[in-house]
């Protein structure tokens, strides 16, 4: 019996660290963790619903460029407004939406670029039933967001994408 368990334990042992690794291996590429903290409660008037931003890198007199992670709760959105130096969106997590003035509303998923083109109007946030994450990469260098009118629901709402 001795001789048995001399040969089982190693391999027990060795199961269960395999998996143990693979356990640890599959929570740190886990889809569903958050990549960073969703922040505070946004409260002015420049968004319908609710929204979050957790400022990640503000602009300063070395770096113009601002980075927030905003998350936006479903049916949440910007007003429409535009950026004077552009602004990138990475999308991290949801569904949300996407839509420069006079242009069709474009859906966005995780793993998403968008590049908002300087002083061009435009909106975004999350879809009607699924919140939306992003990264807003914002460069101030020749002024900072020029916020305008809110979204209408019709605008919100409509189908053409």
């Amino acid at each position: 019996m001795k001789l048995k368990i001399s040969y089982i334990l190693p391999l027990f042992l060795f199961a269960l660290a395999a998996c143990n690794n693979k356990k640890e291996m599959n929570s740190s590429t886990n889809d569903n963790e958050i990549v960073f903290p969703k922040g505070e409660k946004i409260t002015n008037d420049n968004f319908t619903g609710t929204a979050y931003l957790q400022m990640l890198i503000a602009a300063d007199s070395l770096n113009a460029t601002a980075v927030g992670n905003v998350t936006f709760e479903p049916g949440a959105r910007t007003k429409w407004h535009s950026h004077p130096g552009g602004q990138i969106l990475l999308v991290t997590d949801g569904v949300g939406y996407y839509q420069e003035k006079g242009q069709p509303k474009k859906i966005l998923r995780k793993g998403d670029a968008i590049k908002c083109p300087p002083n061009v109007p435009h909106w975004h946030g999350a879809s009607t039933d699924t919140a939306f994450v992003q990264l807003a990469v914002t460069n101030n260098d020749k002024g900072t967001v020029v916020w305008l009118e809110e979204v209408t629901d019709a605008v919100y709402n409509s189908s053409n994408q």
